[in-house]
């Protein structure tokens, strides 16, 4: 068995690299980085972690439960949920509340991956 040291990236599926980079970098605030390949994706750094964008024409996502925090997602650390909050509200940002009691909250990017915004304490 291997001894997994820690995530290094997770790789989603766009189907639209426009759409998906302003709500990685705009809505979600993620730094886009170079990448050396040649097919159509983007990658972006958080801390020693990276996400992956990668266009594929398959890639809506079919996930029908209505509530998200039950869909495959990633979570993302954050400091002030209260701040993400009017932030989504401003750009007019679809989001649920996570029904756990937790401070989070989930959002989905164009293609419908689910994002998880959860408050850590500092």
């Amino acid at each position: 068995m291997a001894n997994i040291l820690y995530p290094l990236h997770v790789a989603l599926q766009v189907s639209d690299l426009e759409k998906a980079e302003d709500f990685y970098s705009r809505v979600v605030g993620l730094k886009k980085v170079d990448r050396q390949l040649t097919f159509p994706g983007s990658w972006y750094q958080i801390g020693d972690f990276q996400l992956h964008l990668i266009v594929s024409d398959w890639a809506v996502n079919p996930v029908r439960e209505t509530k998200w925090g039950r869909h495959p997602h990633i979570t993302f650390a954050i400091d002030d949920l209260d701040q993400v909050k009017l932030n989504l509200t401003e750009q007019q940002v679809p989001f649920q509340m996570s029904s756990s009691g937790r401070a989070a909250l989930f959002v989905k990017d164009p293609d419908g991956n689910t994002i998880e915004l959860l408050q850590i304490e500092s």
